[in-house]
């Protein structure tokens, strides 16, 4: 269905959606301006996993940290659907990137995916191999000191993840004397109007370089709806590489 006053729409036009929440249902209400048309070569069921993993990093390490090209990106969570974007996405507009990840293997396919330097967390510590322009952090925690710290002059630290906590120290001297920024955000309680901004950037410069073949969405596996738990269990124990996608029964 098309609400009352919505143009540039119509029925059976193929698109996906950034949901505020919601996203298991088979029908759901969505804001026009969060819809995005499918990118070309692209399937209904993969189309579901791009506008979160899009807007999410398009959102924080442009429209936010302002990233340029020529500079060094850190991001945390490598291997996962936000991490996996962020690293194509930021080669993609001429940065060098460096990534955090847990083990040998996702060292490889961090490497794979374009990441300049992949870091194993458990063996190596990422604040020897800044500064850092930008610091892309889903961690949270007692990463903030660190992060704080590996930021280069002028640098930007966005935060939006908080796996590891919800308090950490941070050193204002260094914050002032390198006249660097800490944004802690989301988007799940950003505007419509915002979001509509996010949507419109996202399709504007991520869906060409998704159609070219630049950036692909990173799929460790799809899994039937009834599997919503086992796919839960999957992603809490962090052997996944990029996303589950759940599948309803149209699609399954």
């Amino acid at each position: 269905m098309i609400g009352e006053g919505v143009t540039g729409r119509q029925v059976g036009d193929e698109v996906c959606a950034l949901l505020t929440g919601g996203g298991y249902a088979q029908k759901v209400a969505v804001p026009a301006g969060q819809l995005l048309t499918i990118p070309k070569g692209v399937g209904l069921a993969e189309a579901a996993g791009l506008p979160e993993v899009t807007a999410t990093v398009w959102s924080n390490i442009v429209m936010t940290a302002g990233l340029k090209a020529g500079e060094t990106l850190l991001v945390h969570g490598g291997a996962g659907g936000v991490g996996t974007m962020a690293i194509q996405i930021a080669k993609a507009l001429g940065a060098r990137v460096v990534t955090t990840v847990g083990g040998a293997e996702k060292v490889a396919q961090a490497r794979e995916l374009g990441a300049d330097l992949a870091i194993d967390y458990r063996t190596e510590d990422f604040t020897e191999h800044g500064p850092y322009d930008v610091i892309l952090d889903v961690v949270g925690g007692d990463y903030l000191e660190r992060n704080v710290a590996s930021l280069a002059a002028d640098g930007r630290l966005v935060v939006i993840g908080l796996q590891k906590g919800l308090e950490g120290r941070l050193n204002l001297a260094e914050i002032v004397f390198k006249r660097a920024s800490v944004h802690g955000t989301t988007l799940r309680t950003r505007s419509k109007e915002y979001k509509a901004e996010v949507v419109s950037e996202v399709q504007k410069n991520v869906w060409p370089m998704i159609e070219n073949g630049t950036v692909q969405l990173v799929v460790d596996r799809t899994l039937p709806m009834a599997d919503a738990a086992e796919g839960h269990r999957l992603l809490e124990a962090g052997g996944h590489l990029g996303k589950i996608l759940l599948l309803n029964d149209d699609n399954a």
